[in-house]
């Protein structure tokens, strides 16, 4: 017997999702300084947030989902798991505006793999770069929040505004995550 495919679309938010809470996991990274660390990107570059100038925005998320792939048991009932693909569209929607606003440097990060990230990038027609970290190394260093489902552990999402190396504003947590590019181009515009 043959499976029916997944109705999933990674494109659309429940209406029920939870809305995740501030678990102050996040709390140090404001004004912290990066640590000299090369990340691969999908365009093939090897990218150190540390060492760019200017503005420099990333978007931290669990995992893209795909198109009639199953999501992990229990993933909408995870607060702040689903809408990875929804925030990605939000920063590609608002990329030329967050250009205007002053941002140089825009980048999505996750712990997926480089090869699953370009199939992700290519198909959204992200006009950015994505980040792996795969090997944790980044969120490890920094101690960036983290989830554990299915065996996986994934990155808690959130959005760090970075100038020169340091991070100067942290969006945790990051609700819903389809307004998230929204939020950011707002704070950009009148920082307080």
């Amino acid at each position: 017997m043959q499976s029916q495919p997944s109705e999933h679309d990674p494109g659309k938010l429940p209406a029920d999702l939870p809305a995740p809470e501030d678990d102050g996991a996040a709390r140090h990274l404001t004004g912290l300084k990066l640590p000299t660390l090369a990340l691969t990107a999908t365009d093939g570059s090897e990218v150190d947030l540390s060492a760019l100038t200017g503005r420099t925005v990333v978007y931290a998320y669990p995992r893209t989902g795909r198109p009639g792939q199953d999501l992990p048991d229990g993933w909408d009932a995870i607060p702040g798991a689903r809408g990875c693909t929804p925030q990605s569209c939000s920063f590609r929607d608002h990329f030329a505006e967050l250009q205007r606003v002053g941002v140089a440097h825009l980048f999505g990060l996750s712990t997926q793999n480089t090869e699953y990230q370009r199939e992700a990038a290519a198909r959204l027609h992200l006009p950015f770069p994505i980040l792996s970290d795969a090997k944790f190394a980044f969120a490890r260093e920094i101690r960036l929040p983290t989830f554990e489902v299915a065996g996986m552990t994934l990155l808690k999402r959130m959005v760090l505004v970075i100038e020169d190396g340091m991070i100067v504003k942290l969006f945790y947590p990051v609700f819903p995550p389809d307004r998230s590019a929204d939020e950011v181009v707002a704070w950009l515009r009148n920082p307080v």
